[in-house]
């Protein structure tokens, strides 16, 4: 029987994007899941998170909205469209990392893991309208978002480096001081979700079950975790300046700095209005930016070669052959 190609094989055999399109794709699955996390908040309080009454369909008769559902249906319905915007980005990154020659299964490993945390999100996303928008659904539904922005970081990151074993380019205790800021700055997110939790904008004009803590303490907590995430900032700063690192890392410690400033400021602002929608929401945008650049600063601590050149592996299988002959010629 003649060997069938799957399709992505058959792409891979008439398109060679280059090095710089599969980064350029792995950075368009991060934009979208920062536009996901976005919309999605834009759901809950603009208390549209029940515009569609249930799911899979937006009604029990309708698998769209309807008119008498007004702007609200129209709101819940399109985040659901975006969720296949952002599986076409993803599909798209899937198929460049796939037919960039030489084939590097890490990047296609990370496309795939995007695409089932999408569809695993759907999913919960599902079961949370089905759930009444269960206040703990909700805060893991947003946990599940951050979960597939931190894999198409990852992926994002690989694109631009080799596949060698990971060296470090500062010294081991520096390492370790970043990732305790990304252990930090992940549990500010998780105690973020709690306040949501528990704060007014429950994500439907109708009565919704809250998280039942005390809003105050739970924010005053969040509050001392910023602290904390801007102390390990500081602390890395200087280190970064004393161990003479690259100029990578600092740069990254620079970016990481104007994203806290900015969540900064609208903390801050939304704290002392009163959480009007638009700052809060500006605010998740904030969580989202200072989470990558978290991660990134984390990442560039640490080398993986240059990225593969076209024909590496094809060269290397060619001189496979030479290299077996070698030993029995010189004997």
């Amino acid at each position: 029987m003649p060997n069938t190609l799957n399709p992505l094989e058959l792409i891979a055999r008439r398109w060679q994007p280059s090095a710089r399109f599969v980064r350029r794709a792995a950075l368009a699955t991060v934009v979208m899941a920062v536009v996901i996390v976005v919309t999605g908040g834009a759901v809950r309080l603009t208390q549209s998170g029940l515009g569609c009454s249930t799911w899979p369909k937006c009604t029990p008769d309708s698998l769209t909205p309807t008119a008498a559902m007004g702007i609200n249906g129209l709101i819940e319905f399109g985040n659901r469209l975006l969720t296949y915007v952002l599986c076409a980005f993803i599909g798209l990154f899937i198929v460049a990392a796939r037919a960039r020659s030489p084939r590097r299964r890490s990047l296609t490993r990370l496309g795939w893991a995007q695409f089932w945390v999408v569809m695993g999100n759907a999913v919960w996303g599902g079961i949370v309208v089905l759930t009444g928008l269960n206040p703990y659904l909700v805060a893991a539904h947003f946990l599940l978002t951050t979960g597939l922005l931190t894999v198409c970081v990852l992926a994002w990151q690989r694109a631009g480096e080799g596949d060698e074993e990971p060296r470090g380019i500062v010294p081991r205790p520096v390492r370790q001081l970043s990732w305790l800021l990304v252990l930090a700055t992940a549990a500010l997110t998780v105690i973020g979700t709690v306040v949501t939790g528990t704060g007014p904008h429950a994500g439907d004009a109708r009565k919704v079950h809250r998280i039942p803590l005390n809003w105050q303490e739970i924010t005053q907590l969040h509050v001392d975790f910023v602290y904390i995430v801007v102390g390990l900032s500081v602390a890395l700063f200087f280190t970064l300046r004393a161990v003479k690192a690259p100029p990578a890392p600092r740069r990254a410690v620079l970016a990481l700095f104007a994203a806290i400033a900015f969540q900064g400021v609208v903390g801050y602002v939304q704290y002392f209005m009163g959480l009007p929608a638009l700052v809060i929401g500006l605010h998740m945008l904030g969580s989202s930016l200072v989470w990558i650049c978290v991660l990134r600063l984390a990442l560039s601590l640490r080398e993986r070669g240059p990225v593969p050149e076209e024909g590496a592996g094809a060269a290397a299988d060619d001189k496979a052959p030479e290299a077996q002959l070698a030993p029995a010629t010189s004997r």
